[in-house]
């Protein structure tokens, strides 16, 4: 290597050392069923609605839910500051949808394809949500500096007070999109309406 590219070389190890971290991380997503049975669409539909997952007060069609950790790396500085030099998420994402227990009828097998695509496609945007807010946690984690904080025990509590708000502001998501959704005339209203209807 010519002394040049060495030196080249060297520059770019630097700064890429001195670069945050980078979302090359990718949440594990899961896809869990549980059993309804029926042989025709309102069947089916009553079936969802007796034994779909309990979420609040009441049972739903599907429902997404993650489990999130962190490895993160709190530095002192020289000045007395923390740092949090690096957060790094895993993230399971875990998807509960229906699943007819038995073979169905063709022209019911139709209407549920149709149903099931839409659902799943429903519940695929509330994981990409979540994952936009993992990254947004990430990016206001990652290089968060708090002064005069040599044990690094206030930027903790500055980092939670960040996420809380973070988190919130998914939900709220999250929950304006459900709305949507199934409000009249909604996707998920729709594909309701043609299942049961035929």
């Amino acid at each position: 290597m010519k002394p040049t590219a060495f030196r080249l070389a060297l520059t770019l190890a630097a700064l890429v050392a001195a670069m945050p971290a980078q979302a090359d991380w990718k949440p594990v997503e899961r896809v869990q069923t549980y059993a309804i049975s029926g042989a025709t669409g309102i069947a089916l539909y009553e079936s969802i609605g007796a034994r779909g997952p309990q979420v609040g007060i009441g049972r739903a069609i599907a429902y997404t839910d993650f489990d999130l950790k962190w490895s993160r790396d709190y530095r002192p500085q020289s000045d007395g500051s923390c740092q949090l030099v690096t957060a790094r998420p895993h993230l399971i994402i875990t998807y509960r949808l229906p699943k007819p227990s038995a073979a169905l009828p063709a022209p019911t097998r139709a209407l549920w394809a149709t149903f099931i695509a839409g659902v799943e496609a429903h519940e695929r945007v509330h994981g990409a949500m979540i994952v936009d807010m993992v990254k947004a946690i990430e990016a206001v984690s990652v290089g968060l500096t708090v002064a005069d904080d040599p044990g690094c025990r206030k930027i903790r509590t500055e980092l939670t007070a960040k996420l809380a708000a973070l988190s919130q502001e998914q939900r709220a998501k999250s929950r304006d999109f459900d709305r949507r959704e199934l409000a009249d005339g909604g996707n998920v209203h729709r594909l309701i309406l043609a299942l049961v209807n035929g």
